[in-house]
């Protein structure tokens, strides 16, 4: 059983300080994705950031006593900005492209209003003013993964569902095989199940830089937290990551529940060896050096591997403002999203 321990925690500042969008809120700071790219954290949010300079993506250095907000690059290409809800960000199996799912949680079959929240995106790393959209419609103008949307719709099976986990791992076929993390599945938005489903494709890149599916989508693996003795809620997939070091896949779980008039919010993490994942053996849960779950007093939503022996966490706490163990302030900021680093035992 996997043991690890936070040695590092913080909050990022993502946008200055009382930024308002148009009709005049506060922006919240809603951190549901990161990678790292040997250097820098790539971070998206849930939800828009405004701003003509401003966007949901944006990268910072990584240094050794944590991020450094102080030189935020937001990532401003027109694709990018236009996208909505962001859940996860992958690095394809060779390193060299990045890649940014919606949520796919909601669409409009009478018209293109909500296609922004259906979008696969892939850049080549270091280089997002060349993204482009993965699986899409093929009629021209209709911006939008549609036709992955298509596919997604035939492998759940479910009129409705949210993607929240995203992960390229070797595979039998092409460059690899690319992993979709389903959080929710019901009839409708508000009528589902949190799940921890996961389904696939077999991919190959394009000579354009741009990825296809070789192969169906079609379900590769599903557990359910709450049956380990060591959960005290159930909990959805939240986040994905292949960990090549150790040729390993880290599936991030969280919670939002309330018990007895009181909201809890919180997260586990599990990790399974590809063989164990393809032959579907259960995953094992990360618990602290002592043996008791690992359990996150905060939403654990982002997942991104720094090197051999760190994981990076990053928390989407919605409106929750409490900073718990992670400052002695009481509250953070709203354009402040928390982190943790954990060190691998």
């Amino acid at each position: 059983m996997a043991h690890a321990r936070i040695v590092q925690q913080g909050t990022i500042h993502c946008f200055p300080a009382g930024l308002r969008d148009d009709r005049g809120r506060l922006v919240n700071a809603e951190i549901s994705a990161v990678l790292y790219d040997g250097e820098r954290l790539v971070m998206a949010s849930d939800k828009p950031i405004p701003g003509e300079s401003r966007s949901a993506i944006f990268a910072l250095p990584l240094r050794p006593e944590g991020p450094d907000d102080s030189r935020l690059d937001y990532f401003t290409a027109p694709l990018l900005k236009q996208a909505i809800k962001y859940e996860d960000l992958a690095l394809t199996t060779d390193g060299r492209h990045v890649l940014a799912t919606t949520g796919f949680d909601r669409i409009d079959d009478e018209s293109h209003a909500l296609n922004d929240y259906n979008h696969l995106l892939i850049w080549p790393l270091g280089r997002p003013d060349d993204a482009q959209v993965v699986d899409p419609d093929p009629r021209d103008g209709v911006e939008g993964s549609l036709e992955l949307r298509r596919k997604l719709d035939a492998a759940i099976g479910f009129p409705y569902y949210k993607i929240e986990g995203l992960a390229a791992v070797p595979g039998e076929h092409g460059d690899g095989l690319l992993l979709f993390g389903v959080r929710e599945q019901g009839t409708a938005h508000d009528d589902f199940h949190y799940v921890s489903r996961i389904i696939g494709a077999h991919y190959q890149l394009t000579d354009g830089g741009n990825l296809e599916f070789i192969d169906e989508l079609r379900d590769h693996y599903a557990f359910t937290p709450h049956e380990h003795q060591g959960v005290r809620f159930e909990c959805g997939l939240s986040s994905l990551e292949y960990d090549p070091y150790h040729a390993r896949l880290y599936l991030l779980t969280s919670f939002e529940v309330e018990r007895g008039g009181e909201a809890h919010i919180g997260g586990y993490l599990w990790e399974i060896g590809l063989e164990a994942f393809r032959t579907g053996e259960p995953p094992r849960l990360v618990t602290t050096p002592v043996g008791l779950p690992l359990e996150f007093e905060h939403k654990a939503e982002g997942l991104a591997v720094l090197d051999r022996e760190r994981l990076f966490v990053a928390y989407d706490n919605d409106r929750d403002y409490a900073l718990g163990s992670i400052d002695e302030r009481d509250e953070r900021h709203a354009c402040e999203a928390p982190y943790s680093i954990l060190h691998l035992e």
